[in-house]
């Protein structure tokens, strides 16, 4: 009897605690936002996503090699004024399966990601961003999203004055 009782508590709890997160959970009457959803897959890529973290010299190395692609997505402007040597703009908000798909191409090729936040300057067109709101977070969880998975980010800080990591810095005068 003990048992069946025990029973009936535990699920009572497990039902309520299930109904205030739900209330409290942001919905919209939007099906096209999926808070939850987004929730559940930045969570589900974390450690994933600390997996993927590398050093400036693995970054270099990894750019080198065939099939790598490295990915800017900071504004078109801050791109034009200096990004890293090698690398092709998406701007993080024109993010979609089409554009991604035009831009990358195969769903298995390397991608290397990195953002404002990993340079030390914090000059243009590198001025840094609060660091729980740093593009690579959000970009990491995207490219996930859209599938691809062979995503390696920039683990480091790095300066911008080294004409062998950033190129096109263009007068911001």
């Amino acid at each position: 009897m003990k048992q069946i009782i025990g029973l009936i508590i535990g699920t009572t709890v497990l039902i309520a605690t299930s109904a205030i997160a739900q209330s409290n959970s942001p919905h919209s009457n939007n099906d096209l936002i999926d808070y939850d959803g987004f929730l559940t897959l930045s969570h589900d890529v974390m450690e994933y996503r600390e997996s993927r973290l590398i050093s400036l010299d693995e970054f270099k190395r990894l750019s080198e090699m065939p099939d790598t692609l490295v990915l800017d997505t900071r504004s078109q402007i801050a791109y034009e004024i200096g990004h890293m040597k090698g690398a092709v703009h998406l701007n993080f908000s024109d993010f979609t399966d089409e554009k991604l798909a035009k831009v990358i191409g195969n769903k298995n090729k390397r991608i290397l990601i990195y953002c404002n936040n990993n340079f030390t300057n914090d000059s243009p067109p590198f001025m840094l961003k609060r660091a729980e709101l740093a593009l690579n977070i959000p970009t990491f969880i995207n490219l996930y999203g859209y599938g691809y998975e062979n995503i390696y980010e920039l683990g480091e800080t790095i300066s911008i004055e080294d004409p062998e990591i950033v190129t096109s810095l263009q007068s911001t005068q």
